[in-house]
């Protein structure tokens, strides 16, 4: 593979996923209205219902708003890793995905600029949120946003490829709401994004903390959380990777014309 060819495909497909945002509008309206609801409206009303005491990578008490804030950066990258699912099922039945994939590259390379096109676009988003965060006085250290944006980088790498994952097996546009209800919110709300993991064991919800303890959201989650305020959380950050790793082979190998969705025929 020549450097000057794969350089060629990233841009051609980093340039098309940029142009497909900018036409859909609605799509970043809709990335931002989420997490900016519950930042705006449910935090308001939780905030004293759900007390947050003073643990890492906290020094202090902080307020309720200040807590989910990398709960909802995580959202951002999760919905926007999910689209991506549900534009390569586009794709795939438009035919626009076969064209793409018989490039002479190998399959992987043209995957992995696409998982790259997408996570371009989720950390964006998820930088937009955290400057609407502050006008809305959420107080996140500015020093922070640096630390945080490796970590945001592979988080959204890693529920890209999660995406990637899925669009292997989302045979149709129409099942896509089934992906939203049985994968993606239980990731969500089964995570750390909007309470802490000590009170679901304090309540005695120990199978769900056990679940929390599994679900790879929770731990891009807390590596975001910890970066945010300079700190490094070693085995969540080892476990996102792991699982990029893991999630990109699954959903390359799904792609292969060999094994995966060529070999089991046209999706119906």
């Amino acid at each position: 593979m020549k450097l000057q060819h794969a350089l060629l495909a990233l841009q051609a497909i980093a340039g098309r996923e940029v142009a497909k945002f900018v036409r859909q509008g609605g799509r970043f309206a809709s990335a931002l209205v989420r997490p900016l609801l519950w930042l705006v409206v449910f935090a308001a009303g939780f905030q004293n219902v759900f007390g947050v005491s003073i643990i890492p990578p906290y020094d202090t008490y902080i307020p309720y708003q200040v807590y989910i804030v990398p709960g909802l950066l995580g959202m951002v990258l999760l919905f926007n890793g999910m689209q991506s699912s549900l534009a390569m099922v586009y794709d795939r039945e438009m035919g626009m995905m076969r064209l793409l994939l018989t490039a002479p590259l190998p399959r992987a390379y043209l995957l992995f600029a696409k998982l790259l096109a997408g996570t371009l676009l989720s950390v964006l988003q998820a930088y937009v949120f955290l400057v609407i965060a502050a006008l809305f006085g959420v107080d996140v250290p500015w020093s922070g946003w640096l630390y945080a944006l490796p970590v945001v980088v592979l988080a959204g790498m890693m529920l890209g490829a999660l995406g990637l994952l899925l669009s292997v097996h989302v045979r149709q546009l129409e099942n896509f709401a089934g992906t939203m209800n049985f994968v993606i919110f239980p990731m969500f709300f089964v995570s750390p994004a909007l309470y802490p993991l000590w009170k679901l064991e304090e309540s005695g919800a120990a199978a769900i903390h056990a679940v929390a303890q599994w679900n790879p959201f929770t731990h891009a989650v807390e590596a975001i959380r910890f970066a945010l305020y300079g700190q490094f959380a070693g085995d969540s950050l080892a476990i996102v990777a792991g699982c990029l790793v893991l999630f990109f082979t699954l959903a390359a190998w799904g792609y292969d014309p060999q094994r995966g969705i060529a070999r089991r025929g046209k999706p119906a």
